[in-house]
């Protein structure tokens, strides 16, 4: 959220909760409690297609068999890059590969941003915020989410690019 809207964070550090700690809930059912079910599973299935490394099956093979696939894995060529989720393929374009930048991340900063207004005028406390996120029970729409996420992505990306 530094990153990607500093007022809002300030205003979250201000409150004592520069840790996020009211976001822990989404992380942990991933958005389950937020969104519909049919949201949700919407959702989880958008995360899994644009999150999807086909490289990622490697560390799951014996040893053995997988000293070949290290090496074709670690050389990332258009071809094989187009197999790569959106997601994941932008990570990997801009040398994010490595750093777990998940999906689920910056959904959680896109809820933030939906609910931005309300944080920054009604807010006076760190359970305030927990009560504007309890609030958001089954009324966000998944779409909506997805797409700020998909921009605050984008954002946080082109202010933090890789030399």
């Amino acid at each position: 959220m530094k990153t990607v809207d500093l007022k809002l964070h300030q205003h979250l550090e201000d409150l004592d909760g520069g840790e996020y700690l009211f976001a822990f809930r989404m992380l942990m059912v991933l958005f389950r409690r937020e969104f519909s079910f049919a949201d949700t599973l919407y959702l989880w299935e958008l995360m899994w297609g644009m999150e999807y490394n086909p490289s990622n099956f490697s560390k799951y093979e014996e040893p053995d068999r997988t000293k070949g696939i290290e090496a074709s894995s670690s050389a990332v060529n258009d071809k094989t890059l187009k197999q790569y989720g959106k997601f994941e393929r932008k990570n990997m374009k801009t040398g994010y590969a490595e750093e777990n930048c998940s999906l689920a991340i910056f959904l959680v900063a896109s809820v933030l941003e939906i609910k931005n207004r309300r944080i920054l005028t009604e807010a006076k406390g760190v359970d305030d915020v927990v009560q504007i996120l309890g609030d958001i029970t089954s009324n966000l729409d998944a779409k909506k989410a997805c797409t700020e996420a998909l921009k605050l992505q984008k954002k946080y990306l082109s202010k933090t690019k890789k030399a």
